[in-house]
């Protein structure tokens, strides 16, 4: 398993953002759904090492990201995508890309096709000497998926990827994600359940900073199934069932 997290906890004060949350996840498009406040961003953070865990134990790709050097080696196998990424505006696209597989220890001698070859997967390829304060929101998030997978990352974390963009772009984005999960684990945390339906394998529904639910889109949609709950599709009546059992403290899964 690439990622094995067992009670992972995290808090804020007195409040538990994430709590003892157990989860194995191996090669493949992996879906964290859940609303607002759920916790889906502070499990992220703490999976791309960037936010410690309170409590709870955590092996990313084999290794203990406790530990100085296999922190830094797991980051070099990492691609993240944060809800709210930074950037410098003066920064061209290709310049942007280029900081991150620097940042990654990328070979020197590597990181040009590397860089050429994530922008244009996002489909900016025609935009790559644009500076990024001249992008619009869309351009923007796809600039920032191109950082996340310059390195052929292991291990892809993705907060919100899609958000931003047009329909076209959404089922462009649904091919990379298929393609990059025949050899990495991709964590997708996204609140389109569409998306979730079209490429994850497995998914998983957070409420209250615990699982509420994990398993199959199938399964996902069969819970839907005669419940009267909210929805226009089978998938999003599973997901508002599964929510609305575990906010009323009923076991959904």
């Amino acid at each position: 398993m690439n990622i094995e997290t067992s009670h992972l906890t995290r808090r804020f004060g007195r409040t538990t953002a994430v709590g003892g949350v157990s989860l194995d996840i191996g090669t493949g498009v992996f879906g964290l759904l859940g609303p607002n406040g759920a916790g889906k961003t502070s499990l992220l953070r703490m999976i791309a090492t960037v936010l410690p865990p309170t409590a709870g134990t955590m092996r990313l790709l084999g290794r203990d990201p406790g530990v100085h050097g296999e922190r830094r080696e797991i980051r070099r196998r990492l691609g993240y995508l944060p809800q709210n990424l930074g950037y410098y505006p003066g920064f061209t696209v290709a310049e942007f890309v280029e900081y991150f597989a620097l940042l990654k220890d990328m070979p020197t001698g590597q990181v040009p096709k590397a860089v050429a070859t994530a922008v244009e997967r996002v489909g900016l390829g025609d935009q790559a000497r644009r500076k990024l304060r001249t992008l619009s929101g869309g351009m923007l998030r796809r600039a920032g998926i191109a950082q996340a997978i310059v390195n052929q990352p292991q291990l892809l974390l993705l907060d919100e990827p899609t958000a931003g963009l047009d329909p076209e772009q959404r089922f462009n984005f649904r091919d990379v994600l298929r393609d990059l999960g025949q050899q990495a684990t991709v964590v997708v945390s996204t609140h389109l359940v569409e998306d979730v339906g079209a490429v994850c394998g497995e998914v998983a529904l957070m409420n209250a900073g615990t699982i509420a639910f994990r398993g199959t889109p199938a399964d996902l949609t069969s819970h839907g199934q005669d419940s009267g709950a909210a929805g226009d599709a089978p998938l999003e009546r599973g997901y508002s069932a599964i929510l609305a059992a575990a906010r009323a403290g009923g076991v959904a899964a």
